[in-house]
């Protein structure tokens, strides 16, 4: 996946196939690939233009064998994807790809989205779970709008952040009321599958 050889990674996918249903590959095969991905990727020994890249061919693996919406697709946790107030998506955009070559089936509320329609669009949506991803720390900061809303609204959804500024300052995830923070795009995954496992 590293070097972008989408035949490779094909041959791989069609060796398993008499072997692993769609959902145990992306399991089995997709979910430590990317962890692995990720951790190169916080050691500094690949570029995350090579992170993104995997990403996409995981989730076209992914894709041609348990399409968006099929019924295996992991429903739950209900989760969603956003960049908070900031018009960047690279970072959103490789959470995507990693949730979903996972099997996971999140929805993505775009970029340069307002902290009050997080809010609304999440209580609407019934999620478990709002991952919001942050460039600059104004944006980051706005996410205790987020957390604070969901609170006024009665609602219990969990808010999973991530992105430079809480990379930067560990700690900041915990200032702004977050539940949970991703330094790195896998770590998601782990997060994602604990949703369920947290108390209230």
């Amino acid at each position: 996946m590293l070097t972008v050889n989408i035949a490779a990674a094909e041959a791989v996918a069609e060796r398993s196939a008499p072997y692993l249903a769609p959902i145990e590959f992306s399991e089995q095969v997709i979910t430590p690939a990317m962890d692995r991905v990720g951790a190169a990727w916080e050691a500094g020994t690949v570029a995350l233009s090579q992170v993104y890249m995997a990403g996409r061919i995981c989730e076209d693996l992914v894709d041609a064998r348990l399409p968006l919406g099929a019924p295996e697709r992991k429903t739950r946790p209900r989760i969603a994807v956003a960049a908070l107030e900031d018009y960047h998506g690279l970072g959103k955009r490789i959470v995507m790809s990693v949730l979903r070559a996972a099997g996971y089936d999140p929805l993505d509320y775009g970029e340069g989205v307002p902290a009050d329609d997080a809010v609304a669009w999440a209580v609407r949506d019934d999620l478990d779970a709002l991952l919001l991803s942050a460039l600059m720390l104004r944006s980051a900061l706005r996410v205790e709008r987020v957390v604070a809303g969901l609170r006024e609204a009665g609602s219990r959804i969990k808010v999973i952040v991530g992105g430079a500024p809480f990379r930067m300052d560990r700690d900041l995830w915990q200032v702004v009321g977050a539940d949970a923070m991703g330094a790195i795009a896998s770590d998601a995954l782990g997060l994602v599958r604990g949703v369920g496992e947290w108390s209230a």
